[in-house]
């Protein structure tokens, strides 16, 4: 008789999807940032707006990117009993976040200032 699989707890996918969506609100927030500052910040150098705008942009789509690839890979070794994979994306992903708006908002305080 051939055994069935035993079934995957829901907790641990709802998780993950919830995660996931973290990952998805991240990636969103950054990217209305980056169009914020493309369309919004008019005053000093138009080369300092297009940088970080589309610097931000472009780390909000990395982080969606990522937050998918994660999501995916997570759900596969959940639902085959497996150890879930280490990513190194995080770093650079926390990185991004950490330095792109404090970036920004220097800039800022030096246009205003100035």
């Amino acid at each position: 008789m051939e055994q069935l699989p035993e079934p995957v707890d829901a907790r641990f996918l709802l998780a993950n999807e919830r995660t996931f969506l973290a990952w998805i609100r991240t990636a969103l927030a950054l990217q209305v940032a980056g169009l914020g500052v493309l369309q919004f910040l008019t005053h000093g150098h138009s080369w300092v707006r297009y940088l970080l705008g589309v610097g931000l942009v472009a780390v909000g789509s990395f982080v969606g990117a990522t937050g998918y690839r994660r999501y995916y890979r997570n759900d596969r070794d959940i639902r085959s009993g497996r150890d879930l994979t280490t990513v190194r994306s995080s770093a650079v992903v926390a990185t991004s976040v950490i330095v792109l708006p404090f970036l920004a908002a220097v800039v800022l305080l030096v246009i205003a200032l100035f």
